[in-house]
């Protein structure tokens, strides 16, 4: 994967950082800002369908790996992430580039 797709996959990810506790929920606001803004960056590379389900995957990964409190932290617009957890959050959703970066099945 060219290192220009993975920022455009990683970028509205790295919005999310402040995450690293226990398994949280999104507030719905959240998820579906977070849904909206990372189906718009990753179309840009890949076909809106996988977007979706590269950003799902996602968004799954951080609900089960960060705490609602976090989630919030991470989408705030008012407070930057550390590195620390912007690094946490990259390596939480890691597994989903698969998904994203894996041709479509042929139809029969």
């Amino acid at each position: 994967m060219s290192m220009k797709r993975f920022l455009a996959l990683a970028t509205p990810l790295a919005l999310l950082l402040p995450l690293s506790a226990h398994a949280g929920n999104w507030p719905a606001a959240l998820k579906k800002d977070y849904m909206k803004d990372c189906v718009a960056a990753a179309s840009q590379n890949i076909d809106k369908k996988k977007a979706e389900e590269y950003c799902a995957c996602g968004a799954d990964k951080l609900s089960a790996n960060f705490s609602t409190a976090q989630i919030k932290q991470l989408m705030s617009k008012k407070v930057q992430p550390s590195a620390e957890l912007r690094t946490q959050a990259l390596d939480a959703i890691q597994s989903c580039r698969a998904t994203a970066a894996a041709p479509a099945k042929p139809m029969k």
